[in-house]
């Protein structure tokens, strides 16, 4: 029910950015031949004739579509009628190219102004994290530390911990025994072990046999995330070396070693860099009975994990009045919305890779389970993200989008005649191809990640 439910939102957005632009162009009195719910691909479910506009529901429900008679080249109304889209000035024709977009922003806050209203709260995007229990192995570092049951951590490597998965995120990436090390900390340990077994030459082939002495290296350098990676917006990319498989072996060799007999397999550089490799260390501390305690340094495990269990509980703005409703309402879109920004510029940038790319079909199942798991105006405000989605996408200057009409619409506008119609139907035709290759890419980037657990032991 609950993805029935999402499936209904998505298509309300949907159904209000088509409606958008049919409003405007009746307002300017343009002729619409078809609306319709969905794309022309595979079956029609439904079919009607209103007052001169065909109105249509396709089997394939994610999208929808305005036909006017300009796009049909068969069309019994006049090339100089007033009713043609292309026969109204530039200003009108912008304005029902970008109504859409106007649309699915409108709809954005309404949704998100409706939530305040009925729920008398909006998420404030900050998270309280408390410590549930501690699960770890009794020989694991976190029994050390001094964490107790109940304990508020607020801070991890002298970084404020306020976001939901902010803890999860700094012991992911600190997980001990990698396979990857800074460069320039395994370089300076070259040099150390250089000057501790100064017999060998840079780059030789340790003789079989040969007593090596080791440096001791505690641990390796703290992390430290950005803002926008504990809010989950960029990818963290750490400037770390992979070992080679030589070096991986070596490391599990060295482990709790201060002297190491060699087999003639690798150089001093190779002991350095396995060296390098080990613990990364999380210095946290946390709230306990209105004190600030700070804990004694915490490793995680090869996994990633330091053995504990979390309660999150999300700070809640409450809503005390109409005005307080706007105001919240447009502050919670606009951080929403510049969240979004951050991650689609870490898109066209490189910084996170196209299979990190999903779609309707991941977004329908997760906004199904947000509605299970945290209710339904966790649902609603999801849709309203989603709404404003739609309408950063589709402004954005890419022919066969709302955006790309209103590209050409201005090339018109500086050159002072329209773009040659062959021109840019070709164009509009390699651009509408492209999209359909990413939507199908995306698809199965969203089967991907819904099936694969099924064939994961």
């Amino acid at each position: 029910m609950s993805v029935i439910i999402m499936i209904l939102l998505i298509g309300l957005l949907i159904l209000v950015h088509e409606l958008g632009h049919l409003g405007a162009a009746l307002l300017f009195k343009v002729k619409v031949d078809k609306f319709g719910i969905g794309l022309p691909i595979g079956p029609t479910l439904w079919e009607k004739k209103v007052k001169g506009i065909t109105l249509v529901v396709h089997a394939f429900l994610f999208g929808g579509y305005v036909s006017f008679p300009d796009d049909d080249k068969d069309s019994d109304l006049p090339q100089n009628s007033p009713e043609r889209l292309m026969n109204k000035p530039v200003w009108q024709r912008a304005i029902i190219f970008s109504a859409g977009v106007v649309a699915n922003v409108i709809c954005a806050y309404v949704l998100v102004l409706l939530t305040a209203f009925m729920w008398g709260n909006l998420p404030s995007g900050k998270f309280d994290t408390y410590v549930n229990e501690i699960v770890a192995e009794k020989t694991q570092s976190v029994w050390q530390s001094g964490m107790q049951k109940g304990d508020k951590i607020i801070e991890i490597n002298s970084t404020p911990i306020n976001t939901k998965y902010a803890v999860n995120l700094y012991a992911l990436y600190s997980a001990g025994y990698d396979g990857k090390v800074n460069q320039v900390n395994a370089e300076q340990n070259y040099e150390k072990l250089k000057n501790l077994n100064p017999a060998f030459s840079d780059d030789e082939i340790i003789p079989s046999g040969l007593v090596v002495k080791l440096i001791s290296i505690p641990y390796e350098t703290k992390i430290i995330l950005s803002q926008n990676v504990l809010n989950a917006v960029e990818l963290f990319k750490p400037v770390e070396v992979n070992l080679s498989d030589t070096q991986l072996k070596l490391r599990d060799e060295l482990i709790g070693k201060k002297f190491l007999e060699t087999t003639g397999n690798y150089t001093l550089k190779d002991v350095a860099y396995a060296l390098t490799d080990g613990v990364k260390p999380l210095d946290i501390t946390v709230l306990r009975n209105g004190k600030e305690v700070k804990l004694k340094t915490i490793y995680p495990d090869r996994e990633g994990l330091i053995g504990i269990t979390l309660d999150r509980k999300e700070i809640l703005v409450p809503i005390t009045g109409i005005k307080s409703a706007f105001s919240t309402s447009y502050r919670y879109l606009y951080n929403e919305t510049k969240s979004m920004l951050i991650v689609l510029k870490q898109l066209f940038t490189g910084k996170i890779p196209l299979k990190n790319m999903h779609g309707v079909v991941l977004i329908t199942k997760m906004g199904g389970d947000i509605i299970n798991s945290e209710g339904i105006f966790y649902g609603i405000l999801l849709t309203a993200v989603i709404s404003m989605n739609l309408a950063i996408l589709n402004i954005l200057p890419i022919p066969a989008l709302d955006g790309g009409y209103l590209l050409f619409l201005l090339i018109e506008k500086i050159q002072g005649k329209p773009v040659d119609e062959e021109i840019m139907n070709k164009v509009m035709t390699v651009f509408f191809a492209l999209l359909i290759l990413l939507l199908v890419f995306v698809l199965f980037n969203d089967i991907y990640v819904l099936v694969k657990p099924l064939f994961v032991k």
